[in-house]
């Protein structure tokens, strides 16, 4: 059995030298100076290269989320796996916060009472907040579909929506109406194209647009235009 040699790094090098060759395996590949965070980001969560072809940013996207990060606004998550992801410690000293409905009781009996799905009811929910709301959907359709439905109404208009599910059913479509409608009405959106996304990926840009806020960009992202 051939023996594998692991190389040794020091645990706080470790996303240090992963972002290293993420830069090293994009290559040549150049993308506007701001967006490019957020690539890196969700392709160290995920090891799919694919992302940095498959997200797609509406303009100012970046500039107009790290803008709301920084005025303290409301993450709005789908899966508790995402509000678990998002590192609220950052984002809490901007006066920010990160909530998940999809859990509550509540928006659980009003859903089975009208027969909708709980994302559905948590969107109602978040479009009821004050303040800059980022919605971070890595999971439900409906969610998108909802959230498009209250901007078409104008009774929503978030700071940011990031559309990431994942799946098979009304996955695709949803993405590609969120981006239609979020283009018609001027809210920006960071979405990834086709099947692929996730909890984790929501999480992700989050991070990266957080990160961004506070100044805790990695060192390889200088340089890139």
């Amino acid at each position: 059995m051939k023996k594998i040699h692991l190389q040794r790094v020091a645990p706080a090098d470790i996303e240090a030298r992963s972002m290293e060759l993420i830069a090293q395996e994009l290559g040549d590949r150049v993308f506007p100076a701001d967006q490019l965070p957020v690539v890196k980001r969700v392709i160290h969560t995920t090891a799919d290269f694919e992302y940095a072809d498959n997200l797609v940013f509406s303009p100012g996207a970046v500039e107009k989320g790290i803008a709301a990060m920084k005025a303290g606004c409301t993450i709005v998550t789908d899966t508790q796996m995402a509000f678990s992801g998002v590192n609220k410690r950052v984002l809490e000293k901007f006066g920010g916060r990160a909530v998940c409905f999809m859990s509550d009781p509540d928006v659980a009996a009003e859903a089975k009472e009208r027969g909708e799905t709980r994302a559905t009811v948590s969107m109602e929910r978040a479009a009821a907040l004050d303040g800059p709301l980022v919605l971070a959907i890595g999971n439900a359709p409906t969610a998108l579909v909802r959230a498009c439905e209250l901007m078409d109404a104008g009774k929503f208009s978030p700071a940011l929506v990031i559309g990431v599910p994942v799946g098979f059913v009304n996955v695709v479509e949803s993405k590609e109406r969120l981006f239609e409608v979020c283009t018609a009405h001027g809210v920006p959106a960071i979405v990834a194209m086709g099947r692929k996304g996730g909890s984790n990926v929501a999480a992700a840009i989050c991070n990266a647009l957080v990160y961004s806020a506070a100044g805790m960009l990695d060192p390889t992202d200088r340089g890139w235009k």
